[in-house]
């Protein structure tokens, strides 16, 4: 197939932007690959550390340091349904390698918070650092310099980003991401949603909202609405780090099993010791970004990977900016609605023909570079197949030729609308992101009186007080990486919901973000500069005109130039206070760049 002519003006742009900073990072990891693997090189003290832990047979094997030793980096905890299940996932992998002759090894832990749990609460606060935290952790893990390979569990919003940032830094190493799959689905999201409003609007109690959300957060496994978390899947899987069609088997099944233990055999096969030598550094290059981010447009995916898309293709010496993704939108038909940009959530995607049929369908329409690496080799032909297991193997084969339902996912011929699910808007309030795929086309233009705050709960209090029945953007600022660490602000949804239903003109203008569940209510998000950075939003006004326009990409406060710059810049954000932590991340606050920049610490 031939490459759309606009996405391949996007890579040779990001190529040409990158070329010095890519240059670097790829002479670094092959001189790190000419120098290992590393345990031979290891005293014999280091090395005795090193496998005094493990079992009489996994000893004997690293003593004579022939064998291909992988490195397990884990996310488990039991504070997260999505990792719940990685619990027995070491002692899957440790049998998969000692079977084929390896061994593996856990080489480390990293954080991983449950976004869900934090939301609209002081250790939201912490959430998007834990990101950086993440990659050194990694790092960390894999400082003992005795691994051939590593394998990568972690699935939700920052561990995946965190971890690719931790692999990059080791780029020499082959590197398979392993997911564990969603839980069955639940509660409807329609009837999800139907219930929060009536929560925000104070018709129901605690009690009933409480039953509801249990209803729908329910079991082991991913949240089956698609958001960060499942957005991650996608990227892994596109971008050649998966397993084809790896993403969304359910967890705790036999496919599901089997996939991780052909995980383990697939890392050994990229290793330097075979043929088909894939260290993650090379897997991630300028292409496979590309890819990842069509993705993202194709899918409708979370607005959250506009920061961390950036920020991994940092680490791998990569300079992606806003404008790119705004481009590969345009040339980017949605192909699918998934929760909240439809009422379906991933278990239906994946029944419909979830991964191989959207990587199909956008790869024989030209719209994704073929001649990449992955974890499988070369090209993304493997990648449009869907793994199912024949007499205990897993066989990859070949899908219908139809979706399984195009209510959910559409061919390329028919999309849901013609360009991706993100915009850029540009404008006199500075860059900021915009999610259109779940919006009603009449709410992409909004033009009304801002109401500003410095905080959701100021918010969610004047709309408790009846101020907000009207026409209104709500400004919401000083909460940029430098303000407050960027939490999300989905807590806000229910209320900008009920006011939109209601049939006001509603918007959000925010230097924060927004879940990756982010909807229906138009909102411009990550505005850099950010308030605690000088930026303009820091200078609006209560009454003051605000433009949202998504179809021309232009975010205005329609005040004369000359008024604006004369205005004194407004200071309310304050450093945060002692608790949950927040005091321990004041570094990161202080160093952070801004959130076109991915707003990263390290």
């Amino acid at each position: 197939m031939t490459l759309d002519a606009r996405i391949a003006d996007v890579t040779e742009t990001i190529v040409a932007r990158s070329r010095e900073g890519r240059a670097r990072y790829l002479d670094g990891i092959a001189k790190a690959a000419a120098e290992g693997p590393h345990r031979a090189a290891l005293s014999c003290g280091n090395l005795a550390h090193g496998f005094a832990g493990c079992g009489a047979d996994d000893k004997a094997a690293l003593k004579g340091q022939a064998v291909p030793n992988v490195a397990i980096v884990t996310a488990y905890n039991d504070m997260l349904s999505a990792h719940q299940p990685y619990e027995r996932f070491p002692d899957l992998i440790r049998a998969a390698a000692r079977e084929l002759g390896a061994v593996a090894q856990v080489a480390g832990g990293v954080p991983a918070m449950c976004d869900g749990v934090t939301q609209g609460r002081l250790g939201m606060e912490l959430s998007l650092f834990s990101r950086d935290v993440i990659a050194l952790a990694t790092a960390v893990s894999l400082s003992h310099d005795m691994f051939d390979a590593a394998l990568y569990l972690g699935i939700c919003d920052k561990i995946v980003p965190g971890l690719v940032i931790g692999a990059l830094a080791f780029g020499h190493l082959p590197a398979v991401f392993v997911p564990s799959g969603p839980m069955p689905s639940g509660m409807t999201n329609d009837e999800k949603g139907r219930i929060r409003g009536l929560y925000a609007e104070g018709k129901i109690g605690r009690a009933e909202l409480l039953e509801a959300e249990s209803a729908s957060y329910h079991s082991p496994g991913t949240c089956t609405f698609y958001g960060t978390a499942n957005s991650n899947q996608m990227l892994m899987e596109i971008m050649g780090l998966h397993l084809p069609g790896a993403s969304f088997v359910p967890p705790n099944t036999p496919l599901r099993d089997a996939l991780t233990r052909a995980a383990v055999s697939q890392s050994l096969a990229i290793t330097r010791s075979g043929n088909g030598y894939a260290p993650i550094g090379r897997i991630l290059d300028e292409r496979a970004f590309v890819n990842g981010i069509v993705g993202l447009n194709a899918t409708g995916g979370s607005t959250n990977h506009a920061i961390h898309l950036v920020a991994m293709a940092r680490a791998a010496g990569i300079t992606l900016t806003w404008d790119d993704f705004d481009e590969l939108s345009a040339a980017t038909p949605l192909l699918c609605r998934i929760y909240p940009n439809g009422s379906a959530d991933v278990n239906h995607f994946h029944a419909a023909g979830g991964m191989p049929y959207l990587i199909r369908e956008l790869r024989d329409a030209g719209l994704l570079h073929d001649d990449v690496l992955t974890v499988m080799g070369t090209g993304l032909a493997d990648y449009a197949r869907e793994p199912t297991l024949v007499e205990g193997e897993i066989v990859w084969r070949d899908l219908e030729p139809a979706s399984g339902d195009e209510s959910v996912l559409r061919p390329v011929a028919t999309p849901f609308q013609p360009e991706g699910g993100l915009k850029l808007l540009d404008g006199n309030l500075g860059r900021a992101v915009i999610k259109v795929s779940a919006v009603d086309p009449q709410y992409w233009v909004i033009e009304a009186p801002a109401r500003v705050f410095s905080s959701q709960d100021d918010l969610e209090a004047a709309f408790r007080a009846g101020e907000l029945n009207r026409d209104v953007v709500a400004v919401v600022r000083f909460q940029g990486p430098k303000a407050n660490g960027m939490p999300e602000l989905h807590r806000l949804t229910p209320a900008l919901a009920v006011l939109q239903k209601r049939g006001h003109r509603v918007a959000l203008v925010t230097d924060g973000r927004m879940s990756g569940a982010s909807g229906k209510v138009p909102a411009a998000i990550h505005v850099t500069p950010e308030a605690a950075d000088g930026g303009p939003i820091a200078r609006i006004r209560d009454g003051d005109v605000v433009r949202v326009d998504a179809h021309n990409g232009s975010l205005e406060v329609l005040v004369p130039a000359e008024e604006l710059a004369l205005r004194e810049t407004a200071s309310e954000a304050t450093e945060p206070q002692f608790g949950m932590g927040r005091n321990l991340f004041a570094a990161f606050r202080a160093s952070v760049g801004s959130a076109e920049q991915g707003a990263s610490a390290i």
